[in-house]
């Protein structure tokens, strides 16, 4: 991997067009590659198999390192075209020279942090639910019967079958029903903090889709990629409503808003000069979010927000401090798979280049 990623630095040609894909239901459902992807992945490569645009794989996965996610890909990959849900760590320098700690799977300790087991070592008497300290330990634990209840509630005692359709997925792998992932852990948090405090948990930043430092992050490593060059249209391919679909569309706001503000600034600064030029403008960057059919999104259901949906804030799956918009949840073309998203992008990105 090491060899390929210093010419994929070296070779690449210069873009205006970044691609970003999310990888689980848009390449990959389980272990398993999706029809099409491959193919599509090829039409984005030229003649020496290099990329034809600054690619990078988006996902929500946290239990692996960058490096492992890459050599399992579809394509072969460098570990830089991949943004973990940790990653935008990299962003938030002042926690760099802090005690860090950390809660979850995979290799945790890989970095400098104090995990959730270094810290149950160093103070024994306050985990008093551990498991192993009993004279016959359970066969299984809290979060497993929870998930198992909650799927046996919503399909009305035939669990394995699909929840109900007017409820959104938290997430689906190879399961029909809805798995439960980071989000539900957060939720657990949030109510027992709540329940002892009388106060609602803070955060200092939310990571992983859709929040919009891992956009921001993302943007970092396409223009990295594309030798700091700019670029106009980011293409955000993804099969979730709800993370993919609202976070690409959060960041083309903020993308938007940027750009006012710059225009802003740069009108100001001609008026200070007395210039009769107008300042040159700083050029527009646009996210475009095409969705895809093969992962968690069902065609035959609603949008979230439609009003005959029946679905409302009440039940809106996404975090506590996000607000359910119904354009932000509208993708902005909708295709059967990722190879019809590929050829979008291309037949948007030629005709783009006849233009100029």
């Amino acid at each position: 991997m090491e060899h390929s990623t210093l010419l994929w630095f070296h070779w690449w040609p210069p873009s205006l067009a970044g691609v970003l894909f999310d990888v689980d239901g848009v390449l990959l459902r389980g272990r398993s590659v999706l029809p099409g992807a491959r193919r599509a992945l090829r039409k984005l490569l030229d003649q020496n198999n290099n990329f034809l645009f600054p690619v990078v794989f988006v996902t929500n996965a946290g239990s692996c390192q960058r490096q492992d996610k890459a050599e399992a890909a579809v394509q072969s990959i460098a570990p830089e075209q991949v943004v973990l849900s940790h990653s935008p760590l990299q962003m938030m320098k002042s926690f760099h020279d802090r005690c860090v700690m950390v809660c979850g799977q995979g290799p945790t300790t890989s970095i400098k942090v104090l995990s959730i087991e270094q810290l149950a070592q160093q103070h024994p008497l306050l985990d008093m639910v551990d498991h192993q300290r009993k004279p016959t330990p359970p066969p299984i634990k809290w979060e497993t019967n929870l998930q198992l209840l909650i799927d046996v509630l919503l399909t009305n005692g035939r669990p394995g079958n699909v929840h109900d359709t007017h409820l959104h997925h938290v997430g689906k792998q190879e399961a029909m029903s809805s798995m439960f992932g980071h989000g539900m852990f957060l939720l657990c948090l949030e109510s027992v903090y709540r329940k002892l405090t009388g106060q609602e948990l803070r955060y200092e930043a939310l990571l992983g889709k859709p929040s919009l430092l891992t956009y921001q992050y993302a943007e970092q490593l396409l223009r990295l990629q594309n030798h700091n060059r700019k670029l106009t249209t980011v293409y955000a391919v993804g099969d979730n409503l709800l993370t993919d679909i609202y976070g690409a569309n959060l960041y083309n706001r903020y993308l938007a808003q940027q750009h006012i503000a710059m225009t802003t600034a740069a009108k100001l600064v001609a008026q200070g000069t007395g210039s009769q030029v107008t300042t040159r403008l700083p050029h527009v960057i646009h996210c475009d979010c095409p969705q895809v059919c093969t992962g968690v999104y069902d065609p035959r259901s609603l949008l979230p927000g439609d009003q005959n949906s029946g679905v409302s804030e009440t039940v809106f799956h996404g975090h506590r401090d996000l607000a359910l918009e119904p354009d932000l949840v509208e993708p902005s073309h909708m295709v059967k798979d990722v190879e019809a998203a590929v050829d979008l992008l291309l037949q948007q990105e030629s005709s783009v280049t006849s233009d100029l």
